[in-house]
């Protein structure tokens, strides 16, 4: 158990900045000498990474776990949340999309305002205030009366043009005297971290350029004082779960981890270990050959379409992936790893071999092919698990399948999305090897995990 000072930081919609603040303000925090455990509302990689980086301890990253409302339970994400809040002096929450941006208009499922409810946390507000002074006032006040459960503790001005129009904006809120102004940040196009896709781009692609997370708290630290803000944000106590007793691992997964292969929720990992798994991190791209006595492999997601010529000249590699496959050995790929497993990448610079698994293609448009929350449920028996094993995650990707799918490449999912089933075909076996876009998140399920190490454990 431990007091800790813990806040969501939320925006008034996508593209207002709320992403670099909440990494200038972890920096900053972090460069004081305090221990910031940073979390991501909603299903996004890449944020997490940048957080990581931000909020390192003695220049060793810190991991950052994502909370949803409507892929986890109300007890899953408050275990979560408590199991690495408990062990630090701040806890940073970023948010998503717009703060009561959820699955559906009408509801708060899956939205920023529904994790704080649910964590009982209040909010600081990042509100774009480019060409507002009075109309941000009202801005201001209708999110603080829209919903009474939601507790704003105060709100940052961002993308202010000049003192005096910070002067105007301080004034304005007068007339919400409830939420105070913590700071006023002006515009600097310098700072902002690059986007790829609907997300930033991953701090390994970038670089990383860890002085790029300094210059963010430099820039924080010239609107509003940190120091102070804690001050309008209350103690919450957290209390770390009961932790098993650790097992000697039963088996050994190999885990696709590089520039191309770095999206994975580390909850499932954690599952994964808890369940007897021993990680072994292994590159695609740099590595020549696969690590030795693996049980199983574990393809994560990534943009492999950006390294497409460099894994398809890696030929021993793909070839290696492929023979494990027919080896009958669990293999589980997700996206970027399903990619991975195709005949071959289509980009616009040309087609690139991968390991020739599934004999289809993916072939990368202009615009996403699919984006949403999924509810999978497998229709037989896999590695994840028996007939009618169930689990919630996200999709998103830009790429489809060019050629349809033989006929002895048969789906096993049944996929709904937020509006009700989802007539695509998804989940694809082949030896003992589960391929799909979709991203699960082992949370949902914690008997995903256990039916992998075990499916692994009897090859």
């Amino acid at each position: 158990m431990g007091a800790v000072r813990a806040f969501v930081i939320a925006g008034t919609h996508s593209g207002c900045g709320k992403t670099s603040i909440s990494l200038g303000l972890m920096a900053s925090l972090a460069r004081r000498g305090l221990k910031v455990q940073p979390f991501k509302c909603g299903p996004d990689f890449i944020d997490p990474g940048h957080h990581a980086l931000a909020c390192a301890r003695d220049g060793r990253p810190v991991p950052s776990h994502n909370l949803d409302g409507w892929m986890l339970g109300e007890s899953t994400n408050e275990d979560i949340f408590n199991r690495y809040a408990a062990d630090s002096d701040v806890a940073v929450i970023e948010g998503v999309m717009g703060l009561f941006d959820g699955i559906s208009g009408t509801g708060d499922a899956g939205s920023t305002a529904q994790m704080a409810k649910i964590l009982g946390l209040p909010v600081i507000l990042v509100v774009d205030a480019r060409s507002m002074a009075r109309s941000a006032a009202a801005l201001v006040a209708g999110y603080a009366d829209f919903d009474p459960e939601v507790t704003l503790a105060g709100v940052i001005f961002n993308r202010v043009g000049s003192p005096s129009h910070a002067e105007l904006l301080r004034e304005a809120m007068t007339l919400v005297p409830d939420v105070p102004v913590l700071g006023c940040l002006g515009r600097d196009e310098d700072i902002s971290t690059p986007s790829r896709h609907l997300g930033l781009v991953t701090p390994d692609q970038d670089g990383p350029d860890l002085d790029r997370y300094q210059r963010l708290a430099d820039w924080v630290e010239s609107g509003l004082d940190p120091d102070a803000l804690l001050h309008f944000v209350p103690e919450v106590e957290a209390v770390a779960p009961f932790e098993p007793v650790p097992q000697l691992p039963k088996v050994t997964i190999g885990l696709a981890r590089d520039n191309a292969f770095c999206f994975y929720y580390e909850e499932n990992l954690r599952l994964l270990r808890e369940a007897g798994a021993r990680l072994v991190e292994f590159s695609p791209l740099n590595d020549t050959r696969l690590p030795e006595h693996l049980d199983g492999l574990y393809l994560g997601g990534g943009y492999p379409e950006l390294y497409a010529f460099e894994l398809g000249q890696n030929t021993r590699m793909r070839r290696e992936i492929k023979e494990f496959c027919e080896s009958g050995r669990p293999v589980y790929a997700e996206c970027g790893g399903f990619m991975l497993l195709m005949n071959d990448i289509v980009t616009g610079r040309g087609r690139y071999a991968m390991a020739g698994v599934y004999p289809v293609r993916a072939e990368m448009g202009e615009k996403f092919r699919a984006l949403g929350y999924r509810e999978v449920t497998v229709r037989e028996a896999t590695m994840l698990g028996p007939t009618g094993t169930f689990a919630r995650g996200h999709e998103f990707h830009y790429s489809s399948i060019q050629t349809p799918p033989p006929e002895n490449l048969h789906p096993v999912y049944d996929l709904a999305g937020r509006k009700g089933p989802l007539e695509v075909p998804e989940g694809f076996v082949t030896w003992n090897t589960l391929g799909s876009y979709v991203h699960l998140h082992f949370g949902s399920n914690p008997d995903i995990a256990k039916a992998f190490v075990t499916a692994c454990q009897k090859n």
